[in-house]
């Protein structure tokens, strides 16, 4: 169902506010520049800092903006099952093709909470879920056992991973645990290479606000097996990976957007803070070393 290179959206403020047109002239960016998917509000979208009524509207702009051009993975988390559900079917009306759901944070549910979690999503919601492991930010970690349960369980509702567990063993682990295809998605940019040798299908990327078309350069590198090509553009991108977690995210990829776009504000609600100085200095060298400056 999806492939390549595909932004989890940052999500623009002024004043305090959504910058909704912003947001418009960001979507139209990626897909213009060979995006092929959008993720609005995940973890880099600002998601817990929006009340549900500004997470809405984020969504509803992005497939509004889209419009059918690209798939929308939105993000549907929440340590709230009942809550992700809500999102979802929120997200079922406006036309999304998937909801992204997070391990559910702060609570540390059991392997057996979480199978009781995503059961509950796929048995109530008609929308497809890519399941999201970033156990670095939830604490919890969805096992590859669980994931395969799942799978199994819901093969026509479960669709996909985003995994952000840096363990590419996993890619593995999953396509030999299933008997069809899965659709992996990588989750941390530096990986991405090695987790498409290993069977992935793309990544949902930071690095892909700033540099889509480098990312999507990358992807079809990758597709058509042209190593060299690849390899030549991850060293092009890799500083910029590691840049964008110079801070706390998502100050970073905001500031290095407000470089490029005169339109899209650094500004990041609290408890996070805009970039640090060693940070910007971070993103500005490269941006350079990937000559998008």
């Amino acid at each position: 169902m999806f492939s390549g290179s595909i932004p989890a959206l940052a999500t623009p403020f002024r004043d305090g506010q959504f910058d909704e047109s912003a947001y418009r002239k960001l979507v139209e960016w990626q897909i213009e520049n060979g995006s092929s998917g959008l993720v609005p509000c995940g973890t880099t979208g600002e998601a817990s800092t929006l009340s549900n009524e500004e997470h809405h509207r984020v969504i509803e702009v992005c497939v509004d903006q889209a419009a059918g051009r690209v798939p929308v993975i939105a993000g549907c988390g929440s340590n709230d099952t009942n809550n992700a559900l809500m999102h979802m079917k929120f997200c079922e009306r406006v036309g999304v093709t998937a909801g992204l759901c997070v391990a559910p944070y702060y609570n540390r549910p059991s392997q057996a909470g979480l199978i009781a979690h995503f059961s509950y999503l796929a048995e109530n919601s008609d929308l497809p879920i890519v399941l999201y492991n970033v156990p670095g930010r939830t604490v919890t970690d969805i096992e590859d056992e669980t994931v395969v349960e799942l799978v199994r369980k819901y093969p026509d509702r479960i669709v996909a991973i985003k995994d952000a567990s840096g363990d590419l063993s996993r890619v593995a682990d999953h396509r030999m645990g299933l008997d069809h295809d899965f659709c992996q998605l990588s989750g941390n940019d530096e990986l991405w290479l090695p987790h498409a040798a290993a069977g992935g299908r793309g990544a949902i990327s930071v690095t892909a606000n700033v540099a889509p078309a480098l990312c999507s350069e990358f992807h079809a590198a990758i597709a058509a097996n042209e190593l060299a090509r690849a390899r030549e553009l991850n060293d092009r991108l890799f500083p910029l990976h590691y840049a964008m977690f110079s801070d706390a995210s998502p100050a970073p990829v905001k500031y290095a957007l407000s470089r490029v776009h005169e339109w899209f504000s650094c500004d990041v609600r609290l408890p996070l803070c805009n970039a640090s100085n060693a940070s910007r200095k971070a993103v500005d060298e490269a941006l350079e070393h990937a000559g998008i400056l």
